[in-house]
């Protein structure tokens, strides 16, 4: 319990020092995201170090943790080098996208490359085997479960990168993820921790003065996308497949309509443009704080239903018609 309490104390630190000197932190931090006539939107130049900020903080917490010898009740395992190098590898592909503005393509090369090279050296985050709540039996991905690994990471990276359009709203969706964590016994010690770098974060990318950029998006699909495998294959019953399908419903299901309608337009699915449900929401209400209201409440709708015990096939029965007489409704008004 102490040592819990040194980290925290010892992460809040860094975290209020990051905060109040932010203004001198981001003029030597030479990278910025600059405002253009098409997909961004804001007045002045951003800086992009949010994503940087998150990954050390992993780093330091993880560091912490080995250090006290507490790693071992917090991942078993390789998990803490797993979450560290893909986590890392992730955020460099998107912090050189931020920068040199990569080809779709070549985004999604990287990342399938990374992911590979990930079960390689590291089999164990392969999942052999999903449990879903309204069957029987396990569904089983003995002989594809690499291609079914790299398909769900690259999936996950790009509904979270594409979810991260209006400031605060990732970060809002993010902390929700990790309090069901932290809600349901998993891992508290380490999600409180992160979600304190996140909380401040949060603060400065409300005032528009931090953006986590493609680096910081693609590290928090990793951070998930590898806590969810580890608590898949380490707590008996703790989220089924179809569960944690729920908690990235919105997201995923967004992603997937805006992949559909790019390609029946011709365009590359993984081509940016303002289409995205915040967008277009944000576009009838013309206000941010209302829209991260509607689109933040939407993602949580389907978790919040979850927890009451309800099947899970009737949360995304209801859910998909939501979502969808919400699309019609906005492309009817516009």
């Amino acid at each position: 319990m102490m040592e819990f309490l040194l980290i925290s104390l010892f992460i809040i630190i860094f975290n209020l020092l990051i905060f109040l000197k932010f203004e001198n932190i981001s003029k030597n931090f030479i990278f910025f995201d600059k405002p253009d006539s098409k997909l961004k939107k804001h007045k002045n130049p951003v800086s992009l170090i949010g994503g940087l900020i998150i990954l050390l903080n992993l780093y330091l917490i993880i560091f912490f943790l080995k250090i006290l010898a507490l790693d071992n009740i917090i991942f078993e395992g390789n998990f803490s080098y797993i979450i560290l190098i893909l986590g890392t590898l992730f955020f460099i592909i998107g912090f050189v996208d931020d920068l040199k503005n990569l080809s779709p393509n070549i985004k999604l090369i990287s990342i399938i490359i990374s992911i590979f090279l990930i079960t390689v050296f590291f089999p164990e985050i392969k999942l052999e085997h999903i449990k879903v709540t309204f069957l029987k039996y396990n569904y089983s991905f003995e002989g594809f479960s690499l291609i079914f690994i790299i398909l769900s990471f690259a999936l996950l990276a790009n509904a979270i990168n594409m979810f991260d359009g209006i400031n605060l709203q990732l970060i809002l969706y993010t902390l929700f993820v990790f309090f069901i964590f932290i809600l349901k016994g998993f891992l508290p010690v380490f999600f409180i921790l992160i979600s304190i770098c996140f909380i401040f974060l949060g603060l400065l990318n409300y005032k528009n003065k931090v953006f986590i950029g493609d680096g910081g998006c693609y590290l928090i699909s990793a951070i998930i996308g590898c806590s969810f495998i580890y608590q898949y294959k380490s707590f008996d019953n703790f989220l089924y497949g179809d569960q944690v399908f729920l908690i990235l419903l919105i997201p995923s299901l967004d992603m997937l309509r805006l992949f559909v309608v790019r390609i029946v337009r011709g365009k590359h699915p993984f081509k940016g443009d303002l289409k995205h449900i915040h967008h277009m929401v944000d576009g009838f209400v013309k206000n941010k704080n209302i829209t991260i209201l509607i689109t933040i409440g939407l993602c949580i709708f389907p978790s919040i239903l979850m927890l009451t015990g309800l099947e899970t096939y009737f949360i995304l029965f209801l859910n998909l018609i939501i979502y969808l007489s919400l699309i019609l409704f906005l492309e009817y008004i516009k």
